[in-house]
């Protein structure tokens, strides 16, 4: 598969082979990625040293199984382009623990925004990836900006303590409730809503509406505790109604208040060479994984190992070392 950064921009086709090129886990695909991928990050309007540069803005969605993301996603993301936008909505699909199989229904409950010649949906499988983050979405999120999307929207599997590594890949992390007031409130962890930069209060409307001004109240006073943890920017709540398609303007405006302070401020490009930095190494801790377990020393002891561990012989740790020591001595 060949391919060049103008193919990106005139065809969704070339972009959706592009993205499973950068998926994929055979050594000869992962070379063509690479060179791929250095060839968009030198000539992208955002890369630092372009004089053209403009960058694009990363939003990430998350929220609880129910909680409306795929419907909020469809209503605003034609909003978006009703405004001019170009927008990639990346949705990561949970693989199953058992079969690693993936149901990928993200554009069934998009129809609207996935046929819009103006919108790019890619459901990708998690593939047990902590966070539920597909490991190459990071990738994706830059061939998205090079093919011309200036907008891309990452939905991810659920709450939890992982989406962090969602955080750690966005410029806006924002969080969907559904209206639930003091009893959601309860059962949310702390750490995803001190991650949040912005909450949305979903399906606030018909009988549900006077519930989710309690709940916009809730998480307001929730979050008088929280630190800023970006800049100056104080994280707001909101309430929405994607079936009644209000309050998405107000959520919009918001959206690029926060874009606009960090821009002014100087923190949006610390916060970007940032993540860089973090997913360099959480990469490195990936492939350093899968070689480890590919190694064919590792492999020929790995099952005794792990029945030392099971039957109390020796501990996690001894037996790691050991894998690990088998894993050196084959390098040399």
């Amino acid at each position: 598969m060949a391919f060049s950064v103008g193919s990106l921009r005139t065809s969704r086709a070339a972009l959706a082979r592009a993205i499973t090129l950068v998926e994929s886990t055979r050594p000869d695909h992962r070379r063509q990625a690479q060179s791929l991928l250095a060839s968009v990050l030198a000539s992208s309007p955002s890369f630092p040293n372009n004089a053209k540069r403009k960058d694009s803005f990363r939003i990430g969605l998350s929220g609880s199984p129910g909680v409306g993301k795929s419907s909020f996603i469809e209503t605003f993301g034609m909003f978006l382009i009703e405004k001019g936008h170009k927008v990639a909505v990346l949705a990561v699909d949970p693989s199953s623990a058992r079969t690693g199989g993936s149901i990928l229904g993200d554009k069934t409950r998009m129809t609207e925004l996935s046929r819009n010649d103006n919108a790019y949906v890619r459901p990708s499988p998690s593939r047990g990836t902590l966070g539920g983050v597909a490991r190459n979405t990071s990738d994706a999120i830059l061939l998205c900006e090079a093919a011309g999307y200036d907008i891309v929207l990452v939905e991810t599997v659920g709450v939890g303590q992982s989406e962090t590594m969602v955080a750690d890949m966005v410029d806006l992390f924002t969080l969907l409730v559904a209206p639930g007031g003091g009893d959601e409130l309860q059962g949310m962890k702390k750490g995803i809503v001190e991650l949040s930069d912005l909450i949305l209060v979903n399906k606030s409307d018909g009988v549900l509406e006077v519930p989710a001004r309690m709940a916009q109240m809730e998480y307001t006073s929730a979050l008088k505790f929280v630190q800023p943890s970006k800049g100056t920017w104080k994280p707001e709540v909101l309430r929405v109604s994607s079936a009644e398609k209000r309050g998405i303007e107000e959520a919009w405006t918001c959206m690029e208040t926060f874009y606009n302070t960090l821009r002014e401020s100087g923190d949006f490009d610390k916060m970007r060479a940032e993540q860089r930095r973090k997913w360099m190494w959480d990469i490195l801790r990936h492939e350093l994984m899968e070689r480890v377990a590919a190694d064919a020393g590792v492999k020929e002891i790995a099952e005794e190992m792990e029945h030392e561990v099971m039957e109390g012989n020796i501990t996690s740790g001894m037996a790691a070392e050991k894998l690990l020591s088998t894993f050196f001595k084959g390098l040399k």
